[in-house]
C-alpha cells in the first residue's frame, strides 16, 4: 500500500513539473520572439489592416521593398516607439499564448500516449488532435488580449478616436462599449486558424523524428541547428496554407467601432465578401511577404528557445 502511494506521488509530483516546465518554457520562448520581431508584426499587423502605403503601387513593388519603406515610414511619423507599438500587449498575449498552447499540446500527447499504452512516437493523427485541442483552449484563453494588440498597433492610424491608454484600458473600453463580442471579435477566424497549429506541429515533430533517425540520436538530443530547421520548415508550410484567416480576423479585431457607430464587417461571411470584392484574392495575401520573413525566424527562436528552456527547467526541476 505504501509502494503504490509513493508511486502515486511521485507520478504526481512528475506532472506538476512537466506542466511547470512547459508553460515557462512555452511562455518565455513567446516574449523572446515577439521582443525580437516586434518591428516586423507592426508592420504585417498594418499591411494586413491598410494595405500598402500610399507610395507603392500594388504588384509592382518587390517585398524588399514593402518592408524597408513600411519600416521607414513607421520611423519617422512615429519614431522608434511606433516600431514597437503594441509591444506589451503582445508579450502579456504571448507568454500565456504559448504557455497554454505547449502545456495543453503536451497534456493532450501524454493522454493518448498512455491510452494507447505506447511509449513511441504519436500517429499523424494523434498529434493533429493534440495540436487541435491546444490550438482551441489557447484562442479561447487569449482572444481579448489579440484583440488589444490589433488596437494598439493600428490606433493611430485612425484619426477621430480616442486613443487607449494602456491594455488595462483598451480592456476596460472595449468591454464597456462593445461588450463581450468585442473582446472576442475575430475569435470565429482565430478558431479556423486552428487549422494552423494542426499543420505545424505533426509537421514539427515528424521532422524531428526523421533528422533523429538520420543521425542516429534522440529527438530530445537535437541540437538547437537541427530544431531550427524542424521549426522554420513546419512554420512556413503552415503560414502558406492557412495565411488568409489571420488577413480576415486582423480586419474583424481592428475593426471596433468607429464614430459615427457604423461598422465596417457584420461578420466573417461579410468581411470574406468585402475583401474579395475589394481586393481579389491578393487581398488574402496582404502582408503575406512581410509575415514570410518573418516566419522563420520566429519559429527559430520561439521552438528553439522552448526546447532549451525546457531541458533547462527539467534538470533544475530534476537536481
Amino acid at each position: 500500500m505504501s509502494e503504490d502511494k509513493g508511486r502515486s506521488r511521485s507520478g504526481a509530483r512528475v506532472k506538476v513539473r512537466e506542466a511547470v516546465c512547459n508553460a515557462v518554457a512555452g511562455g518565455s520562448a513567446g516574449a523572446i520572439s515577439a521582443t525580437v520581431l516586434c518591428p516586423l508584426d507592426v508592420l504585417k499587423t498594418r499591411l494586413q489592416v491598410y494595405g500598402l502605403p500610399s507610395n507603392l503601387s500594388p504588384g509592382t513593388a518587390p517585398p524588399g521593398r514593402i518592408i524597408l519603406s513600411g519600416l521607414q515610414h513607421i520611423l519617422k511619423t512615429e519614431g522608434l516607439p511606433g516600431l514597437y507599438r503594441g509591444l506589451s500587449p503582445t508579450i502579456v498575449a504571448l507568454y500565456p499564448t504559448w504557455a497554454v498552447t505547449f502545456s495543453v499540446y503536451n497534456y493532450v500527447r501524454g493522454l493518448l500516449r498512455s491510452q494507447d499504452d505506447k511509449n513511441g512516437e504519436l500517429s499523424i493523427q494523434e498529434n493533429i488532435l493534440a495540436a487541435s485541442s491546444a490550438g482551441i483552449a489557447t484562442a479561447v484563453a487569449t482572444n481579448p488580449l489579440w484583440v488589444v494588440k490589433t488596437r494598439l498597433q493600428t490606433q493611430g492610424m485612425r484619426p477621430g478616436v480616442v486613443p487607449y491608454t494602456s491594455i488595462l484600458s483598451a480592456l476596460r473600453r472595449i468591454a464597456a462599449e462593445e461588450g463581450l463580442r468585442g473582446l472576442y471579435s475575430g475569435l470565429l477566424p482565430s478558431l479556423a486558424g486552428v487549422t494552423h497549429v494542426a499543420i505545424q506541429f505533426p509537421v514539427y515533430e515528424k521532422a524531428k523524428l526523421y533528422i533523429a533517425k538520420r543521425d542516429n540520436t534522440t529527438v530530445d538530443k537535437l541540437g538547437p541547428g537541427q530544431v531550427a530547421i524542424c521549426s522554420s520548415g513546419s512554420k512556413i508550410a503552415a503560414s502558406l496554407i492557412t495565411y488568409p484567416h489571420e488577413v480576415v480576423r486582423s480586419k474583424l479585431q481592428e475593426q471596433g467601432r468607429v464614430p459615427h457607430g457604423a461598422i465596417r464587417y457584420i461578420g466573417v461571411t461579410d468581411c470574406i465578401k468585402q475583401v474579395l470584392q475589394k481586393e481579389g484574392i491578393a487581398g488574402f495575401y496582404r502582408g503575406c511577404a512581410t509575415n514570410l520573413l518573418r516566419t522563420t525566424p520566429n519559429a527559430v527562436i520561439t521552438f528553439t528557445s522552448y526546447e532549451m528552456i525546457n531541458r533547462l527547467m527539467h534538470q533544475l526541476l530534476s537536481s
